[in-house]
């Protein structure tokens, strides 16, 4: 889809020289696709109350192996 948008141009360079690409167009792709990853996550917050333990389960004796 083309769309033209206004970019702060002093972020863009930084952007670019971090990430080392060379496109503004693989800039704004790789940025939407980590985006995206980091919003569908799920919240561990939203799973409080909802997981329930075995009465044996010991993660202590789990860290040993």
């Amino acid at each position: 889809m083309r769309t033209n948008i206004v970019l702060d141009e002093a972020l863009v360079k930084k952007a670019l020289k971090l990430s080392k690409l060379r496109t503004k167009k693989d800039l704004i792709t790789t940025a939407l696709k980590e985006y995206v990853q980091n919003h569908s996550r799920l919240d561990l917050r939203e799973l409080k109350g909802k997981i329930t333990f075995r009465k044996d389960y010991n993660y202590k004796a789990l860290r040993k192996g």
